[in-house]
C-alpha cells in the first residue's frame, strides 16, 4: 500500500519546532544567541543542529493537530507505511517519533544536509524505493514534494495552496484547522490585565480637587501607553514560557501555549504593541515619562527571562513593576513623586505576590513540581511565604496610616477625618485576601481577583466615597 510520509511543523504540530527551540535559547542562554549568524552561516543544517543540541522541546507537551493524528493512526491501522519526514533537525524529529510512537521511520536535518523542498522530495522518493507514496504537509515550499507524490493531504486555511497541489497531483484530503475568533487574540495579549494600570491614576487622588484637563488626559495617554507596552510584553512571555505553560492545567489553554496563534504572529503582535506604545509616549508624554516606560520594558524583559525563576528576586521584581507604574503617573502628569505612595506601594504589591506563590505551592503535585523547576521555590518555603505576604500587607496598613497623618497631606482636605475609613477597610481587604489564599479560594492573579470580587469592589466603592467626603 502507499506509504504515507508527514511534514512535522505546522502539520503534525500547530507551531514551529525551530522557532520555539530559538525563544527556548533566548530564555535559558541569552548569549548564545549571538553565535547565530556564524550557525547561519555554515547552512541552515547546521543552524538548526546546533540550536537543537542546545535546546530540549518537551515533545510529550508539543500541541498536535488532533486530525492529522487520527491521519496517521488510520494509515497504520490499513496497514501502511507511516514516515516523519521534516526539515526539522532529527533530534527534535526523534524527540517526536518516540514520544508518538505511530512513525516506522523518520527523515530529518541531520546538520549536513536541510531536509526541505527538493532536498526532502528525494530523501522521501530514496525511502520509498520508487514506489508512489502520500504526502502530507501545509506550505508552499512542500509543493516541490507534491510534484513527486501520487497523492497529497493538504493541511492550512490557504485555499491557494490546495489549488496548487491540486495542479500537481491528487488531493486526497484536506484538514483545515479551525480560525482563532477575534477574541482570543484579545485574551493572548492580556486586555484584563491592563486593569493593573489604573495605578498611573493612583498619584492623582492626594489633589483630585486641583485636577485639571490636562493632566487628566495625561494620565489618560499614559495609561494606553503602559496598556500596550504591558501587552506587548505579556506576550514576549507567554512565548518564552510555553513549555512550562503547557504542562499547567489552565495555562496550557493559552492561544500560544495550544498552539491556536503561532510563535511568529506572537513576535510580530509583541513588537508592533511596544512600538506603538514607544511612538506615542515619544509624540505625546513627557521625557520623564518615556525613561519611566522603558525602564518598565527593561525590567520585565530581564524578569520574563531570568528573574522570575530566583526565589524571593522574582517578587520583588513583581512589586517593583507595580510600583513603577505609579511612578509612571507622576512622570506622565508632573505631580511630585511621593514617598508615602511608592513606599505604600511597594508594601502591598510585595504582599499580593507572595499570595499568588503561595497559592501556586499550596497547589497540586504538579504546581509544586513547577515551582520547584521554574521559580526555585519548593515546598518547605509555605510557611516563609506566608509570613512575609501577612507582614508586607500589615506594613502596607501601617505606611497607610502614617500618611494620613502626614500634616501637608492632611491639609489638603476640608474633613480628613473621613479618611481614617481607609485603614480599616484596606486592613479586612488585606486579611480576606491572604484568607481566600490560606483557603485556596484564590484562584487567579490577586489583582485579577480584586476586580472581579464583589467585596473587593465594595471596599474600592467605601475608599471612594471617604476621599470624595473627605475633599
Amino acid at each position: 500500500m502507499r506509504p504515507l510520509y508527514v511534514d512535522l511543523d505546522g502539520t503534525l504540530i500547530a507551531t514551529d519546532s525551530l522557532q520555539e527551540s530559538l525563544l527556548q535559547l533566548a530564555r535559558d542562554q541569552p548569549l548564545a544567541l549571538l553565535s547565530l549568524p556564524s550557525w547561519l552561516l555554515r547552512g541552515r543544517a547546521a543552524f538548526k543542529h546546533e540550536i537543537a543540541q542546545r535546546t530540549t522541546l518537551d515533545a510529550e507537551t508539543l500541541p498536535y493537530r488532533p486530525e492529522v493524528l487520527a491521519l496517521v493512526r488510520r494509515a497504520r491501522a490499513d496497514g501502511r507505511r507511516t514516515v516523519l519526514a521534516t526539515a526539522a533537525d532529527a533530534r527534535v524529529a526523534q524527540a517526536v517519533a518516540g514520544h508518538l510512537g505511530l512513525f516506522d521511520a523518520v527523515l530529518a536535518s541531520d546538520g549536513q544536509r536541510n531536509l526541505r523542498g527538493e532536498a526532502k522530495r528525494a530523501a522521501i522518493e530514496a525511502d520509498a524505493g520508487g514506489r508512489p507514496f502520500s504526502y502530507a504537509a501545509d506550505g508552499p515550499v512542500d509543493l516541490a514534494v507534491w510534484r513527486g507524490a501520487a497523492s497529497a493531504v493538504v493541511v492550512g486555511r490557504s485555499d491557494a495552496l490546495a489549488r496548487r497541489a491540486a495542479r500537481l497531483t491528487t488531493v486526497e484530503s484536506r484538514i483545515v484547522p479551525a480560525r482563532p475568533p477575534l477574541k482570543r487574540f484579545l485574551y493572548g495579549v492580556r486586555l484584563h490585565q491592563w486593569l493593573k494600570n489604573v495605578l498611573i491614576f493612583l498619584p492623582l487622588m492626594p489633589v483630585l480637587h486641583e485636577l485639571t484637563q490636562s493632566i487628566v488626559f495625561d494620565a489618560v495617554l499614559a495609561f494606553l501607553a503602559f496598556g500596550l507596552m504591558a501587552s506587548g510584553i505579556y506576550v514576549l512571555n507567554d512565548l518564552l514560557d510555553l513549555q512550562s505553560d503547557r504542562r499547567h492545567p489552565r495555562k496550557r489553554m493559552r492561544p500560544f501555549a495550544s498552539g491556536e496563534i503561532t510563535a511568529s504572529t506572537g513576535l510580530i503582535v509583541a513588537c508592533l504593541l511596544c512600538a506603538a506604545s514607544l511612538v506615542l509616549s515619544l509624540a505625546m508624554l513627557p521625557a520623564a515619562f518615556v525613561s519611566v516606560l522603558l525602564f518598565y520594558m527593561l525590567l520585565t524583559t530581564a524578569y520574563s527571562v531570568f528573574l522570575k525563576r530566583r526565589a524571593v528576586v522574582d517578587v520583588f521584581t513583581l512589586a517593583g513593576l507595580y510600583t513603577v507604574r505609579v511612578a509612571a503617573g507622576t512622570a506622565a502628569t508632573g505631580l511630585p513623586l511621593s514617598f508615602w505612595i511608592l513606599s505604600f506601594s511597594m508594601f502591598i504589591f510585595l504582599s499580593l505576590a507572595l499570595a499568588k506563590r503561595y497559592v501556586e505551592l499550596n497547589g497540586g503535585e504538579q504546581d509544586v513540581r513547577r515551582m520547584k523547576r521554574d521559580r526555585g521555590y519548593h515546598p518547605v518555603d509555605v510557611p516563609f511565604v506566608l509570613c512575609a505576604g501577612v507582614a508586607a500587607g500589615q506594613m502596607a496598613a501601617l505606611l497607610l496610616g502614617l500618611y494620613l497623618h502626614d500634616q501637608e497631606m492632611l491639609a489638603r482636605y476640608e474633613d480628613p477625618e473621613y479618611l481614617w475609613v481607609l485603614i480599616p477597610v484596606f486592613l479586612f481587604w488585606t486579611m480576606r485576601i491572604w484568607l481566600k489564599a490560606v483557603r485556596g479560594a484564590l484562584n487567579d492573579d490577586p489583582v485579577v481577583f480584586a476586580a472581579r470580587d464583589w467585596v473587593s469592589r465594595l471596599a474600592l466603592g467605601i475608599a471612594a466615597s471617604a476621599l470624595w467626603m473627605a475633599d
